[in-house]
């Protein structure tokens, strides 16, 4: 499989090197944490003053490793004096008792340590319980636009935006050569996911309900939406459902990154609402495999491309409300507002009327901006950036 180098992760992670914490790469299965892990130990190990202890947990090589005491004796036994110990484990859950063996390593402070898991074990709630409170999470994502092209270089830009709304940033995908193929492996994160992550490590009794959730969330991507409301639409005079279940469920879904959930934000009040969400898929190519291209909204599959990339550049990401209007995104990072509306096509004057009235009713000076499809460089009006989404997607 072709590689690429994934250098805002290596980044976050050279950033935290040697800070006394242990640091846990998380996010969706098959996004690239073993490679993300891989690709690190290979930095570390160019200087020679180090020590790099790598243990992928799943290959047979390791067997012997899975459990806790045999997993210390190896680790202690490998320590270097006079050197920078980094310990980096991948498939950590695969030891048992393996909580005990990292606890003990950290509280010992002789290495720097790395962690990769499945989630049904390194879910993101139970990792202060796990590691008591002494962790520090790098979330990884599925590949951006920026990542996609360093795999399908190509000066066309459009166009390789175009194959990326379709094609999605899960890269073992990439491996296939038709889409039939390449849906069939997006489908089955999904449902490994669902079965792997929630319903063995909860222990769902209503396997029906989970997967009638996720269609329902697959089907109104970008949509508000309480738990109230979904369960009223699921309950049918041959289905019963609750508030309690389907909100417990929804829960599970955003804990194992195949959601993020964001709330709403009272732009006036400056207060957030805790009624009605919005539920953002990882990645969009899952829409294209469960439900296919039919009645394909692409205003909010590119609204969902914005709301992840805006997680993957840090920002706290909140739905906008002032008065009956609504901003796609109010995005923050280091106490600094961005108003975001995202749409399909404003070359009607009607739709970017519509797009831009939100935006001027806010009585701040915070960035404004409307990311669209114009396949055209930046312009403004009024003070408000007006982009092409492809080229946000690009803009560092």
């Amino acid at each position: 499989m072709k590689l690429i180098e994934r250098s805002y992760y290596l980044n976050k992670l050279q950033a935290v090197k040697d800070i006394p914490d242990i640091k846990v790469i998380t996010g969706l299965r098959r996004s690239g944490k073993s490679k993300l892990l891989d690709a690190y130990a290979n930095i570390l190990e160019r200087e020679t003053t180090n020590n790099v202890i790598r243990i992928p947990l799943h290959f047979k090589k390791y067997e012997k490793l899975r459990n806790g005491n045999d997993l210390y004796e190896y680790i202690d036994s490998k320590y270097c004096d006079n050197s920078n110990n980094y310990l980096l484990i991948d498939e950590v859950q695969m030891c048992q008792d393996f909580e005990e063996t990292i606890n003990s390593l950290h509280e010992e402070e002789r290495f720097d340590i790395y962690l990769t898991g499945s989630n049904a074990f390194l879910l993101s709630s139970d990792l202060a319980t796990l590691f008591r409170g002494r962790i520090f999470q790098i979330d990884i994502y599925p590949f951006s636009f920026d990542e996609y092209l360093l795999y399908y270089p190509s000066s066309d830009i459009d166009n390789s935006f175009d194959k990326y709304v379709l094609e999605g940033g899960m890269a073992g995908s990439y491996l296939y050569k038709t889409i039939e193929d390449k849906r069939k492996y997006q489908l089955e994160i999904v449902r490994s996911t669902v079965v792997k992550d929630i319903v063995e490590k909860y222990r769902i009794k209503d396997e029906v309900l989970l997967n009638k959730i996720v269609d329902y969330l697959f089907d109104t991507v970008g949509e508000r939406a309480s738990i109230r409301n979904i369960a009223n639409k699921l309950t049918s005079s041959t289905y019963k459902t609750n508030d309690k279940t389907v909100g417990s469920y929804l829960d599970y879904l955003c804990r194992c990154f195949l959601f993020y959930p964001m709330k709403r934000y009272d732009i006036k009040g400056k207060k957030y609402l805790e009624s009605e969400m919005k539920y953002y898929l990882a990645d969009t190519s899952f829409r294209f495999a469960l439900l296919g291209s039919k009645d394909t909204d692409y205003g909010h599959l590119y609204e969902n491309i914005v709301a992840i990339e805006l997680l993957r550049r840090g920002y706290e990401v909140y739905i906008g409300q002032l008065y009956k209007k609504e901003i796609d995104f109010v995005a923050i990072k280091n106490g600094i507002k961005t108003y975001i509306q995202v749409s399909d096509d404003i070359s009607r004057k009607e739709t970017f009327d519509r797009e831009l009235s939100p935006l001027l009713s806010i009585n701040d000076a915070y960035p404004k901006m409307i990311i669209a499809r114009t396949k055209h460089d930046e312009t403004q009006s009024d003070g408000i950036r007006i982009i092409d989404i492809a080229r946000w997607l690009l803009d560092k």
